[in-house]
């Protein structure tokens, strides 16, 4: 199956999960009845479930999300489970989990839950729970109290579920939130490793980008504290996450600047992203500062500046798209699905989309989307700078004219060869046209030009693959045949000279035919590559002193076998002698 087959099922199979987790864990649990009403100086449990039953206090319905307010003494909840009654085990849930504090009214005590409690006996994953008593009615009805908080209080949601049915939820909830963290922890660590090994800082703008918006959601789930138990992070949540925020605009800035590329495709817009992103970082040195002033001033800044950055990033990847960055295409992919998500939790804040109470969740699943979409894009953007890079190295390496490899490449090429190949016959070949600067005088400079790239064409495909051949300047061409001894590179290079020859290419009349004189010289034990190449340079000027249009063999490999082997003998028995 093709990679990118591949890659659609599991993003369909992803997206069908995520559908059935949205189905089932977000089914009606009990039916109930639900009212509200601010605290007072003075209240008491009784006085509010009196006021209760007398209908003093607000309705709303429960498995809806509603808005509390919870500033000055916080509001009373009063929930009522509706007819028919079950007694069995039961749990009380709120989704999602509030940052501040619920105590629950329990006769004459109050059980206080919180998403950062530990003592709880009852851990709700993504949510707090309750375990109600087994013996309390199941037509009694259930107090709460919403308590202060300085945070924006967000909407909740209240259900009773059966023991069984709160337990196959919370596993399914802890399956869903640990893939979608896994996905994100995955996709950060193989952009650091990418940054280390291309020494490229956007891949770690992007991590620093994904690590702060798996902060985040594992702070508003409650991820943090159960089931990762980060106890230390424990009264430390607004801090943490405001600091995530920060930081999250300010790496998405970043990242976004260098990865749709900005200074080509969107340059105007490159200044004020930058200005964000130093923006968003100073509000994080203010949040922390530890001076209420500053702290006030940065807070109060944070929630505008989070939406400009948002529309000002969304514009510049339009604009770079737009422009032909293929990259941004990738990051309005990832990004704008999120900034939905995120732009409908914002309104549901302001008490619009009640019904809609999986965005939450659907937020956690658009983090781990939006990392699988970035990494697909630094993969792409990977992939195209390799491409670039080899195409500007084949460049480099390569003649313009005829395509050849050219003399510096040719020389490192050369020497890896004679360093790796230090047992085997190694021969170079050494190339001169003849009179080729009569053809130039007489025929024109094109005329040269043509015959070059003829003649490179016929020399390259006379040779193997493995011989390193190249243009080594003007008319010189040079070649280094591995493997092969002198008879054959002589028999190599004659063939070679002849079918120059037969390329018929006129010197100065029909009658005066381009031709080519080579040079062949053999590796010794000891030789650089700069000897041995101006020994088949000699060679090649022998050549052309004797005629042209022929072969010349360097005077090392040319010397006779028996005057290697006479002179091999009187070494030994000079040795015989001094021993």
């Amino acid at each position: 199956m093709p990679p990118r087959d591949r890659l659609w099922r599991r993003g369909c199979g992803f997206a069908f999960g995520l559908l059935l987790w949205l189905g089932v864990a977000h089914a009606a649990g009990m039916p109930l009845n639900g009212a509200w009403g601010e605290a007072s100086p003075g209240d008491t449990p009784q006085s509010v479930l009196e006021a209760y039953r007398a209908g003093h206090l607000k309705s709303f319905d429960p498995s809806m999300l509603q808005q509390f307010p919870r500033n000055k003494l916080g509001s009373w909840v009063v929930l009522a489970a509706q007819p028919p009654w079950d007694n069995e085990e039961r749990v009380l849930t709120v989704y999602p989990p509030p940052m501040g504090a619920i105590s629950v009214i329990d006769g004459g005590q109050a059980d206080m839950l919180a998403v950062d409690d530990f003592s709880a006996p009852v851990h709700g994953h993504g949510r707090l729970a309750w375990r109600i008593p087994s013996t309390q009615p199941a037509s009694a009805p259930i107090l709460l109290r919403l308590e202060p908080t300085e945070t924006i209080s967000a909407p909740l949601r209240f259900r009773i579920l059966p023991w069984n049915e709160y337990l196959q939820q919370d596993a399914q909830w802890l399956v869903f939130a640990s893939a979608s963290f896994a996905v994100m922890l995955a996709m950060v660590l193989m952009a650091l490793f990418f940054s280390l090994v291309l020494r490229d800082v956007t891949y770690a703008w992007y991590a620093g980008y994904i690590v702060c918006y798996a902060l985040i959601q594992s702070i508003q789930t409650g991820f943090v504290f159960h089931p990762l138990e980060w106890q230390w992070l424990a009264g430390h949540i607004w801090l943490a996450g405001s600091v995530a925020v920060a930081l999250s605009v300010a790496f998405a800035s970043l990242f976004m600047m260098r990865f749709c590329d900005l200074q080509q495709h969107a340059p105007l817009l490159r200044v004020p992203i930058m200005a964000l992103a130093v923006g968003m970082i100073q509000l994080v040195l203010m949040r922390c500062s530890g001076i209420p002033l500053l702290i006030e001033v940065a807070q109060a800044l944070l929630n505008p500046l989070l939406m400009i950055g948002a529309m000002l990033l969304l514009v510049a990847a339009i604009g770079a798209a737009a422009r032909g960055s293929r990259q941004a295409w990738f990051f309005l992919a990832g990004w704008t699905p999120l900034l939905l998500l995120t732009a409908s939790t914002s309104a549901q804040v302001n008490g619009a989309l009640p019904r809609l109470d999986w965005l939450n969740d659907a937020s956690l699943a658009g983090g781990a989307f939006e990392a699988l979409v970035l990494s697909l894009g630094l993969a792409d953007r990977a992939l195209r700078l390799r491409q670039d890079r080899d195409v500007v190295q084949v460049l480099a390496d390569h003649d313009s004219l005829t395509h050849t490899l050219n003399r510096r490449a040719w020389n490192e090429r050369a020497s890896a060869m004679l360093a790796s190949s230090p047992a085997r016959p190694i021969a170079v070949l050494f190339f001169d046209l003849d009179h080729f600067k009569l053809l130039n005088d007489r025929h024109g400079h094109n005329s040269g030009d043509r015959a070059l790239v003829a003649v490179a064409a016929t020399l390259s495909a006379e040779l193997r693959p493995r011989d390193l051949f190249a243009r080594y300047g003007g008319e010189e061409f040079v070649a280094m045949l591995d493997g092969i001894d002198a008879a054959e590179a002589t028999q190599v290079a004659t063939r070679l000279c002849r079918r120059v020859h037969r390329l018929e290419i006129p010197v100065r009349n029909e009658q005066q035919l381009l031709s080519i004189s080579i040079g062949v010289a053999m590796h010794q034990h000891g030789d650089a590559l700069e000897a041995l190449v101006e020994r088949a340079d000699q060679a090649m000027y022998r050549a052309k002193l004797d005629g042209r249009n022929r072969v010349c063999l360097d005077e090392v490999a040319a010397t006779p076998p028996r005057t290697v082997a006479g002179t091999h003998l009187h070494a030994v028995e000079k040795r015989r002698d001094d021993a």
